[in-house]
């Protein structure tokens, strides 16, 4: 298989990447929308709609699919580690993001009680995913690697 691609000269890389970028490129649009001013960080944070790993995965998953067939044991592979990263990102990261804010209202609460001679960086909350969240960034990473099917085989 010829493979010209932009990165690495790997068209599957390309796909992956380019559903990584629209995924976390929405999370600046979306927060000039409604907070009204540029996040640029927001390329290269954590949680929030998509999810930018389950899209890159899906992506990843959807571009081995095409490329090497349905059948192919590299196919497989990428369909569990597609399955693994969107479980942890709507299971572990998100109670870890739950127990986050747990700890950031105690470390609140023992704050005052100590009258402010309690310092600790806040923990960061938004790190997993709703499942809607994984179920867009599922389907935007898809629809990415079907979009660049051309791309793939040409």
């Amino acid at each position: 298989m010829e493979n010209s691609g932009i990165i690495f000269g790997n068209k599957i890389l390309d796909v992956v990447f380019l559903a990584w970028f629209a995924a976390q490129f929405y999370k600046v649009i979306h927060s000039i929308i409604l907070e009204k001013r540029l996040v640029i960080s927001q390329l290269w944070e954590t949680g929030g709609m998509p999810s930018s790993h389950t899209a890159t995965v899906s992506a990843l998953a959807t571009a081995v699919g095409i490329t090497y067939g349905l059948q192919s044991p590299i196919f497989a592979v990428s369909i569990v580690f597609a399955i693994v990263v969107m479980s942890d990102a709507a299971g572990i990261r998100r109670a870890a993001g739950k127990h986050a804010g747990m700890l950031n209202k105690l470390h609140d609460s023992l704050k005052n009680l100590l009258e402010n001679k309690f310092h600790q960086e806040q923990l960061k909350e938004l790190l997993g995913h709703t499942p809607v969240e994984v179920l867009v960034g599922a389907v935007l990473g898809v629809a990415i690697a079907l979009l660049m099917y051309s791309n793939i085989f040409n």
